[in-house]
């Protein structure tokens, strides 16, 4: 896989939207994954299929916006998302965070697979405070799911409240 971040893919089909993600999913691609889920949940798809057959990896910041994500369709509709083909790495991954039972997991293919289109990185980058302020929140929900992932990620969390508070502008500092 390249060093670059995930490739994002999508597609559509009778109240289905599948979200492809290819290579290693981390922070650098995690602004551009949260604003393509928020404008899937605006647009009113209510299922969700995520396809991590190309997916060998994920951080925990790309993991707390999926596992974010997983909790408001539990809540909002009263179903799971799907994970399709997780390596068992990031089966491992969902069960060390306790995060799995936000999801169902399945294993083979899909018919929509063959229809995903490319998702474009947002015009302009996401900047250095949107990549920051989107992992601050994605450990701060892992930590919320699970009381066990606080002392995991307390002190990542503190750091990156830090570092959001000098990337902000002086004027909504004094606010």
């Amino acid at each position: 896989m390249g060093a670059g971040p995930a490739k994002l893919w999508v597609a559509f089909a009778e109240g289905e939207a599948l979200v492809k993600v290819c290579g290693r999913a981390s922070f650098a691609c995690s602004a551009d994954f949260k604003r393509l889920l928020g404008e899937l949940r605006e647009r009113g798809w209510q299922r969700f299929t995520f396809d991590l057959s190309e997916c060998p990896l994920m951080d925990s910041t790309f993991l707390g916006i999926l596992a974010g994500f997983g909790m408001k369709v539990n809540e909002a509709k009263g179903r799971k998302a799907t994970l399709l083909n997780p390596s068992p790495k990031i089966v491992d991954l969902l069960d060390n965070l306790g995060v799995a039972h936000l999801f169902e997991t399945q294993q083979g293919a899909t018919a929509l697979a063959a229809q995903c289109q490319p998702v474009k990185p947002s015009e302009p980058p996401a900047s250095k405070a949107e990549t920051t302020q989107a992992a601050l929140e994605a450990h701060q929900t892992l930590m919320a799911i699970n009381p066990a992932n606080v002392p995991k990620f307390k002190d990542v969390t503190r750091f990156l409240a830090e570092d959001l508070k000098k990337l902000e502008p002086p004027s909504s500092q004094s606010r």
